[in-house]
């Protein structure tokens, strides 16, 4: 059955939008009627038109969304999605009636069209994984992988389950590193505002005495006069500088040669680096323990968990795992001969596989990792805190200073 997206007024003049199915247009008009809504326009929801595919003619349009890498839906939508689904399949509800349950329940307005689009391609015969795979932006590869894990075992709703929980397991680490983060990042943006505030209209004011003096000035007042000159008159050419050099580093990052580079000297960082190495192993533990849970293949789920990972050096590793796993070799083995991966990732795999319970030393590797990232992140911000506010105030010292050691020292100055 089409499915529609359609707009319409109610009996009270309110604008609606929303997306149904009908056998037509005219049928849509005569259900919406039944509901008290008077269509206004009507089109087919179409894959293409969902997931940013090229279009012909006057549908052709432009996904400024998609050109950015912005999807519209986010982690927590699609894991509340995920589990009203799972429970809707859990209490023996068909597949197509309950993705048309799911389609009504759904708020997000671009989830909520490609959901339509999706029980379109079930209803034609396709399988849930195969209708999922048309969206990549939305479905990644592991839930795709995971779905049709679920459709070829017969506990699909079990295996929503754990996907509604590995998203939202992802996305609170991930906001609460990112509300960590938060505070620091707004300090800095605000300390540069004032600084630059400073240094392009205040100081160069105040310095305008020290013209005429015909003295000797400090070296730090004529630093502060340099900077504060060069930022005043040749401010256009940071405006230039810095987005060209943002858009060299992200060209050199997409190689290669400076992905792996760049990677490498993320987990050399002090401080970070062993931040960012828990943060992926975390990801690794818990995406693996999730395939495998699942009912996914050892082999395809450890494809899946190196096309995850973001750090290159370690997915290299991963893979080669892979290899050697397909070879008869332990998943531990590759790992621990790495040297990327800490003894006690290596050793609790290694009891897991000895004692078939892989999935659980996986699942308790994620946690351990993912407790300390987040008192690392809190210990990392308290500490972040005062050492900011200390450069701050060093910096605006530095300001105060270089203008009233001129002024404190007039009688010292030496004619030129």
């Amino acid at each position: 059955m089409p499915v529609f997206e359609y707009s319409g007024l109610t009996e009270a003049g309110k604008s609606v939008r929303g997306i149904r199915d009908a056998e037509s247009s005219k049928a849509l008009r005569t259900l919406l009627r039944k509901d008290g809504v008077y269509l206004t326009d009507a089109r087919a929801a179409e894959a293409g038109a969902v997931a940013g595919e090229q279009k012909t003619g006057l549908a052709r349009e432009v996904d400024v969304g998609a050109l950015f890498g912005f999807t519209g839906v986010s982690a927590q939508d699609l894991a509340i999605a995920t589990r009203q689904l799972a429970t809707l399949i859990g209490a023996g509800i068909p597949l197509v009636d309950a993705l048309t349950a799911l389609v009504e329940q759904v708020d997000q307005p671009r989830l909520k069209r490609i959901l339509g689009v999706v029980k379109q391609k079930v209803n034609e015969g396709s399988s849930l994984a195969d209708a999922l795979k048309e969206h990549p932006r939305i479905f990644s590869e592991l839930y795709v992988n995971m779905i049709r894990a679920g459709e070829s075992s017969g506990a699909l709703d079990v295996v929503l389950v754990r996907l509604a929980d590995f998203t939202e397991s992802q996305a609170q680490l991930r906001n609460k590193i990112i509300g960590a983060m938060l505070y620091p990042a707004i300090m800095v943006v605000v300390g540069i505002a004032i600084v630059s505030i400073l240094f392009v209209v205040v100081i160069p004011k105040v310095t305008k005495i020290f013209e005429d003096m015909n003295v000797t000035l400090p070296w730090t007042t004529r630093i502060l006069i340099a900077v504060s000159s060069f930022a005043r008159d040749y401010w256009y050419t940071m405006v230039i500088a810095l987005p060209a050099l943002a858009y060299g580093l992200r060209r050199w990052l997409k190689t290669p040669r400076g992905r792996r580079s760049w990677d490498r000297a993320q987990l050399r960082m002090p401080v970070f680096g062993e931040l960012i190495r828990m943060l992926a192993i975390s990801r690794f533990a818990k995406t693996l323990a999730t395939l495998l849970a699942s009912g996914v293949q050892l082999l395809t789920a450890m494809e899946i968990v190196k096309n995850i990972v973001a750090n290159t050096l370690l997915a290299e590793v991963i893979e080669k795992a892979r290899d050697a796993i397909r070879e008869g070799e332990s998943i531990a083995a590759p790992l621990k001969r790495s040297g990327q991966f800490p003894p006690l990732v290596f050793h609790m795999i290694a009891i897991g596989e000895k004692s078939g319970q892989l999935e659980e030393m996986l699942q308790n590797v994620a946690k351990s990792y993912e407790s300390q990232v987040e008192i690392r992140v809190a210990a990392l911000t308290s500490l972040l805190e005062p050492v900011m506010i200390v450069a701050m105030g060093g910096g605006v010292a530095f300001i105060v200073f270089s203008i009233l050691m001129p002024i404190m020292q007039l009688n010292t100055f030496v004619p030129k």
